[in-house]
């Protein structure tokens, strides 16, 4: 889809094709194309089945919105869910209400400039919590189709949306400076920040001139590219890692940790407080804690929660004797424990009638596709088999989940 293609698409004739492409949602791709060419050209009527499909694949990040917006396939990968966006930009705004000398501005609405805005996923939140935002990105069909996006959720008189290279702008003339540099190139994602877009220098060039900063990256960028005195926080959302943000300056965080965990849709946060976990042997119960306390390396802080220890001073599995229930972690009772052995694992696993099994793996080399296939399993139960090491052993734990639903 091209920038002109895109364009058609907002006309009446556009609007029209699309609510017919609509209307062939699942049907066979080669009958909708032919059937939608009946009554509209080629260019539009592949322009219209795209952004069809493109809106239901981003119902998974943006829920019932996402039937009125625009986007591209590049955008829509790199777009943030709504409800990260949402819990960062109300963060962004409390922080900054909070913070010595922005009472005026934040009343007004706070100004943020917005550089690599892609569709608009986060510009969206941010106006919605108040602020007033000029959003900016390099390519014409991603700003048109952000710009799209301002309109059709009625936010068009808080977002200017604009062509611009994030190198040009000025953050000491706004409140906030958003960034979200690209991280994907031709061979895919990257995580390595110097091959972002634009490169790392340019983000730090930007950060340093600005008044507060949020600043949104992989959420395994390596802690030395995490400025002095950034705050970072990591995000999971039911569980899995989204992503990681780093807030510099007065009130843009709140108040100062250096790092920070968050559970959506919980909102749940938890904060480095120096925990230590301590070391012992394997109890009846292993916690695993959530990907964004562990990337926050606050797995002490977790095992402090539950009252637990390392079975391995190395692998972020938590043991305990007593069961806890905690959002930072997930709990498993141990049934049996054995050295990792494929002929003792699969003997132990018949012997309990376990055809279904979860494999879970933490510094091991085991294959899992390769494992289940060799375990060749029959039974009537499920069970949960983690590989891990205990004092620097290779072991199985099989397991059964406790968490409460």
């Amino acid at each position: 889809m091209d920038l002109d293609a895109f364009t058609e698409l907002l006309t009446p004739r556009g609007r029209r094709a699309l609510e017919e492409a609509r209307e062939l949602r699942g049907a066979d791709p080669v009958a909708a194309a032919t059937r939608l060419r009946r009554s509209h050209d080629a260019a539009l009527a592949s322009a219209a089945l795209t952004q069809t499909a493109l809106r239901e694949r981003a119902r998974a990040k943006f829920g019932d919105q996402a039937e009125l917006m625009f986007f591209t396939p590049h955008g829509l990968e790199q777009a943030t869910r709504a409800d990260v966006a949402a819990h960062r930009a109300h963060r962004l705004v409390a922080g900054a209400l909070t913070a010595p000398g922005t009472g005026a501005a934040a009343a007004g609405g706070l100004r943020v400039v917005d550089v690599c805005c892609g569709v608009g996923g986060d510009f969206l939140e941010l106006a919605r919590a108040g602020c007033v935002v000029d959003a900016v990105d390099t390519d014409p069909l991603t700003v048109a189709v952000a710009r799209a996006n301002a309109e059709a959720l009625g936010l068009a008189d808080r977002v200017t949306v604009r062509v611009a290279d994030a190198a040009t702008v000025s953050p000491e003339d706004y409140d906030v400076l958003f960034a979200d540099p690209a991280r994907r190139g031709a061979r895919g994602r990257t995580f390595d920040p110097l091959a972002y877009s634009p490169p790392w220098p340019v983000v730090l060039d930007l950060v340093a001139r600005a008044r507060r900063v949020c600043l949104k990256v992989a959420p395994g960028i390596p802690y030395e590219f995490i400025p002095e005195g950034a705050e970072a926080e990591w995000v999971s959302f039911k569980g899995e890692v989204k992503e990681a943000s780093l807030w510099i300056g007065p009130g843009a965080a709140g108040e100062w940790v250096r790092r920070r965990a968050t559970l959506l849709p919980g909102g749940q946060t938890l904060s480095a407080t120096g925990a230590a976990a301590p070391v012992g042997p394997l109890g009846r119960y292993v916690y695993e804690p959530d990907g964004a306390a562990i990337r926050a390396h606050l797995v002490g802080e977790v095992a402090e929660l539950v009252g637990g220890r390392l079975a391995d001073p190395m692998i972020a599995y938590i043991t305990g004797d007593e069961p806890v229930d905690t959002p930072w972690a997930a709990r498993y009772e141990v049934a049996e424990a054995l050295p990792f052995s494929l002929k003792r694992l699969r003997a132990a696993l018949r012997e309990r009638h376990i055809g279904n099994v979860t494999i879970k793996k933490r510094a091991s080399a085991v294959d899992i596709d390769r494992l289940r296939a060799d375990l060749r399993l029959s039974g009537d139960k499920s069970g949960v088999v983690i590989l891990t090491r205990v004092m620097d052993k290779p072991s199985a734990l099989i397991c059964h989940p406790t968490s409460p639903a």
